[in-house]
């Protein structure tokens, strides 16, 4: 009976995940994943002795309460941390169910070593990711000497106490094997910056998963075989997209290669042009007087949390002036998979008014007005004109073919690549200095006059 409640779980699941797939579907994504996880809870403790149900009830209460807490306090700009957070508490547990086979001298070695070390990387990598993303470590990418001969020669230790410990069953083997994929963790994701974040919580998204799946193996549990495998497999595919959309790769990702380029462009010098400024009257007076605007939110939205602004803009040149607004997202835009979307939803921005890159790019040619606001690199035309430069290949936003393009930015300087944006100095470019919410909301005091 329980295989079959199981086997209905991984179907709700597979439903949930079509359903989150689009935003007019995501609510009832939402509702059938929490359905199929209340299933797999109630076939897990029915097959449980009731004189050890009341360990695992707290347990789940605690948790239960845990997580409605955080989730009901976090901020939306704090997604990505705690998304980074899910990730490494879903590899520390892969780490004590091993354990507890390891200490009950069980028989699946091979599967808990695989959920051992898998496990580990999630963890650790996960805490690396989460402290970069709330300020506890710097942002930027953190590279030292001898980084790649110490991560080869830890990745070696690594696989021969894998295979050490799964032949011979030597405690020893076991926690020193954990302390080492502990540390490669770390050592993994130090290097990589603020930029590639989204990627990388793809990735350790994906080593959850198959964490999950070689815990599943080792307990003969079919759910988590199935459910672990569809997250392993989605977070790799959604990582090699974003990697394919910055043109960049996995390994050179991983590997700090990324910012490393980055590091060397910052040290380039290039002739710059002047930059014209303008006032929030200024873009008031050229967007009321529009017929077609674009708006291309970036990270600079999400730290500023200036959606609320931006979604009370757009409603009032829509209402007031009868102009068309329609919102560009970029694929690796903030800091994790969606943010942009995710803070657009969160300030009731209509589905229908938001596009993806592929969707609007053409459309930026009859655009009266591009208003972009704390997004850089992903609209430097650089990535399509200069060989040389690091972002070069990079699929951007066509905000230069507008006719007039507001960018919202506290200062001139280059984003996350290091590269500088010729569109600065364009002559149809006008310079908004400031925090992106209080200079939107500039404007929508002047649109209400």
């Amino acid at each position: 009976m329980s295989e079959l409640i199981y086997l209905l779980a991984a179907v709700l699941f597979i439903l949930s995940i079509r359903g989150l797939s689009a935003p007019r579907s995501a609510r009832l994504g939402n509702f059938l994943g929490i359905a199929g996880m209340t299933l797999a809870i109630v076939a897990a403790l029915a097959l449980i002795p009731p004189e050890r149900l009341l360990p695992v009830v707290l347990a789940l209460a605690a948790g239960g309460v845990i997580g409605v807490v955080s989730g009901q306090k976090v901020r939306m700009t704090a997604l990505p941390q705690m998304i980074a957070a899910f990730n490494g508490l879903g590899g520390l547990a892969a780490v004590f169910l091993a354990a507890g086979e390891a200490a009950a001298d069980g028989t699946h070695y091979f599967a808990s070593s695989v959920g051992l070390v898998i496990g580990a990387l999630a963890f650790s990598g996960s805490m690396v990711a989460f402290a970069k993303l709330e300020g506890l470590l710097p942002g930027k990418a953190l590279l030292f000497p001898f980084q790649h001969p110490l991560n080869l020669l830890l990745s070696i230790i690594t696989v021969l106490l894998f295979f050490g410990y799964s032949f011979t069953h030597a405690e020893w083997m076991f926690w020193l094997l954990a302390a080492v994929s502990l540390l490669l963790g770390l050592l993994l994701v130090l290097p990589v910056g603020g930029a590639d974040m989204p990627i990388v919580i793809s990735v350790l998204n994906s080593y959850s998963g198959w964490a999950a799946v070689g815990i599943g193996f080792m307990l003969s549990q079919t759910l988590m075989i199935i459910t672990g495998t569809i997250v392993g497999a989605s977070g790799a595919i959604l990582a090699f997209v974003m990697t394919k959309a910055m043109n960049s790769s996995l390994v050179q990702v991983m590997l700090g290669g990324a910012a490393k380029n980055r590091q060397n462009a910052e040290t380039g010098s290039g002739e710059k042009g002047v930059a014209r400024s303008g006032s929030p009257e200024d873009a008031a007076f050229i967007m009321e007087n529009a017929e077609k605007i674009i708006i291309v939110p970036g990270y600079g939205m999400a730290a500023a949390r200036a959606q609320h602004a931006l979604k009370e803009m757009a409603g009032l040149l829509r209402r007031k002036y009868d102009v068309q607004v329609r919102f560009a997202i970029h694929p690796v835009a903030g800091r994790m998979p969606g943010h942009m979307n995710v803070l657009l939803a969160e300030a009731d921005v209509p589905y229908d008014e938001i596009f993806e890159m592929d969707d609007i790019n053409r459309d930026f040619a009859d655009a009266d007005v591009a208003y972009v606001i704390g997004a850089n690199d992903i609209t430097n035309p650089l990535a399509k004109t200069d060989p040389s430069s690091p972002i070069y290949g990079m699929p951007v936003l066509d905000v230069a073919a507008a006719k007039t393009v507001f960018f919202v930015k506290r200062s001139l300087s280059s984003g996350y690549s290091g590269v500088d944006n010729p569109l600065f100095y364009n002559e149809n470019t006008i310079m908004l200095y400031g925090d992106a919410k209080a200079v939107t909301e500039a404007v929508v005091k002047q649109l209400e006059k």
